[in-house]
């Protein structure tokens, strides 16, 4: 093939191919913190036997065409009994410049690939202000953001397969 038949080749290849998938974390910060502990000194004026309560939640936002911040928000909650001894709540978030995926991958790595990676700073995050806060370390376990996804995946079909069988049940 000559040079010139080659460059024609390769040119009308290019226009039609998507580009290369590519993943790139740009910054990892964290985005907003808080820290309470509404009994004050009485904390550890007693014996307590805490109960850890921990939510986790996800939000991703487009900031250019191939550029996202996604965060990871972590709030633990420990109680005595019904009395709240403390409360953090952390909120890790990261611009990722991620290129070349369709639709439902894209949603995959945001999901799952993003927030895993987030999450040893939050988690570092917490146990940093729990040191300051004079209050013992709080082991927080691994999260499996695959299989958090899929359950998540799963149940939304469930919904919609749901949904269209009782739009269907009512169509005359």
């Amino acid at each position: 093939m000559s040079d010139e038949t080659q460059g024609q080749a390769t040119a009308a290849t290019e226009g039609s191919e998507k580009p290369a998938a590519s993943f790139s974390a740009q910054r990892i910060y964290l985005k907003d913190m808080s820290f309470e502990t509404p009994k004050g000194p009485e904390l550890f004026q007693k014996q307590w036997n805490p109960k850890v309560n921990q939510d986790l939640s996800t939000h991703t936002a487009r900031l250019d065409e191939s550029i996202f911040e996604v965060s990871l928000r972590i709030t633990i909650t420990v109680k005595d009994d019904e009395e709240t001894l403390y409360l953090v709540e952390v909120e890790q978030a990261g611009i990722f410049k991620i290129e070349g995926l369709d639709d439902q991958q894209l949603a995959q790595v945001l999901n799952t690939t993003c927030a895993a990676m987030l999450f040893p700073y939050a988690r570092e995050a917490i146990d940093n202000v729990l040191t300051k806060g004079s209050l013992p370390p709080l082991m927080i376990p691994p999260v499996n953001f695959d299989g958090l996804f899929a359950s998540a995946m799963a149940a939304n079909q469930a919904r919609e397969e749901q949904s269209s069988n009782e739009s269907n049940d009512t169509q005359h």
